[in-house]
């Protein structure tokens, strides 16, 4: 009797085991190697945990499945139902090298799948779409209090406008004329002197003063275009070239006999020129190229302390380039040498004696087409003050490295710095 019960209660268990367990598709399938023979080797099949149709727990394994004569049989849990992202992941294996890799999806069915029914490209994940639902302002930790600290738009915020911050930290539009700058205030005021800085003034869109007749080949502007290049002359949409079709001396412009403009034709200009209330608005400011301080020696031979390369196409003819320095000596027993090369020339060497406490000087080089004229003065505390002028003729078209060396007069603990140096470029202009 109890070996009965036993049995009965083992029965009971194995079907609430079997109820419980997931169904399963089957894939069947003959595996041929592309060159027709049947393939012979190993399958893994890896996946990570997921959650099928039924709900049943599918935690990450993997399987082996040796494969006899291209016969495959096996029973997985469908995927296509289950969690998203549920997918198996298959290598084959022949002769202990991985032959290829490919990626399952498999759906539930009650009749046995070939492979070409499961196949899925590499990466594809499947499964049910994930279910969506507004997300409240509130649902994300922090962001109310993040967009409470975002500006709002304020009374004047206007579309095609420049955005300013008013005194409340509100975004406005910015008031004025379109002309008008905006100040850093976030006021605005027509351009210019007093009204947004130092800037030069603009015509668009300027009918040039003459008549338009087939005759006439002379016309004036309003006012000298400032730099001259700066004129974009139009006749007909087509932009004349100088030289080509057109000359231009101060305001006028004066036609080359083949572009004269013909009745019914259109001319306009745009330029900029000089602000008569800021003369100096066209001129192009000096640049500090390099300024730093250098490095420090007690070799007995010459090694740079510091330089300054400009490269290719920053200077040209007319610039002016301006070099300043000062070395400065520690010790009392040996003296030193401080020299400066331009590209590969030295422009200038001064060698002092062991009291000698610094050295200061200047530099200046003109750019010309294929020279560079130099003049340079340097002194010391005791070191008497000379002045040298040169000619250089290193190719400015290429990069151009300054070089700040120096050097002990002997074997020492004395040292020599590079307390500083700046080089300046003043660009080449015409004052408008």
């Amino acid at each position: 009797m109890l070996s009965f019960r036993r049995s009965v209660l083992l029965t009971a268990i194995s079907a609430a085991v079997a109820m419980a367990q997931p169904a399963l598709t089957t894939i069947q399938d003959i595996l041929y190697r592309a060159d027709g023979t049947r393939f012979n080797g190993t399958m893994f099949i890896t996946w990570n945990s997921f959650q099928a149709g039924d709900t049943s727990n599918i935690a990450t394994a993997n399987l082996t499945l040796p494969i006899t004569n291209g016969v495959l049989n096996v029973q997985l849990v469908p995927t296509t139902t289950a969690s998203a992202g549920a997918q198996y992941n298959v290598t084959y294996n022949s002769a202990g090298i991985d032959q290829f890799t490919q990626v399952w999806a498999v759906p539930p069915s009650n009749v046995p799948l070939r492979v070409s029914a499961v196949l899925l490209s590499s990466g594809t994940v499947v499964g049910p779409a994930p279910v969506t639902a507004p997300i409240q302002i509130s649902d994300v930790v922090g962001l109310e209090n993040e967009l409470a600290l975002l500006p709002v738009e304020g009374a004047g915020f206007a579309i095609d406008r420049a955005a300013v911050i008013n005194a409340s930290g509100q975004i406005d539009g910015a008031s004025g004329n379109l002309s008008d700058c905006v100040r850093v205030d976030g006021s605005s005021g027509p351009c210019g002197s007093g009204g947004g800085g130092v800037l030069p003034s603009f015509s668009d869109g300027e009918v040039p003063t003459g008549s338009i007749n087939g005759s006439n080949a002379v016309f004036t502007l309003v006012n000298a275009p400032s730099p001259a290049a700066s004129l974009d002359l139009f006749l007909n949409g087509l932009m004349m070239a100088v030289g080509v079709d057109y000359t231009l001396s101060n305001n006028v412009i004066t036609f080359l006999t083949a572009s004269t403009p013909q009745a019914g034709d259109t001319l306009v200009a745009s330029y900029r020129f000089a602000n008569p209330s800021n003369p100096l608005g066209t001129l192009t400011a000096a640049q500090v190229i390099c300024s730093s301080a250098g490095n420090t020696t007690n070799a007995t031979t010459l090694t740079q302390l510091g330089s300054c390369t400009m490269p290719a196409g920053l200077i040209g003819t007319g610039d002016r380039i301006e070099v300043r320095f000062q070395y400065t000596h520690s010790g009392t027993t040996t003296g030193f040498t401080g020299q400066i090369n331009w590209g590969g020339t030295t422009i200038l060497s001064r060698a002092t004696s062991a009291s000698e406490t610094a050295v200061a000087g200047n530099l200046g080089f003109g750019i010309a087409s294929s020279t560079q004229p130099w003049n340079g003065q340097s002194w010391g505390s005791s070191l008497s003050f000379a002045a040298a002028v040169g000619s250089a003729t290193v190719n400015t078209a290429q990069n151009l490295t300054i070089s700040f060396l120096g050097d002990m007069a002997g074997t020492t603990t004395d040292t020599v710095s590079l307390s500083n140096f700046t080089v300046i470029r003043y660009p080449a202009q015409s004052n408008p």
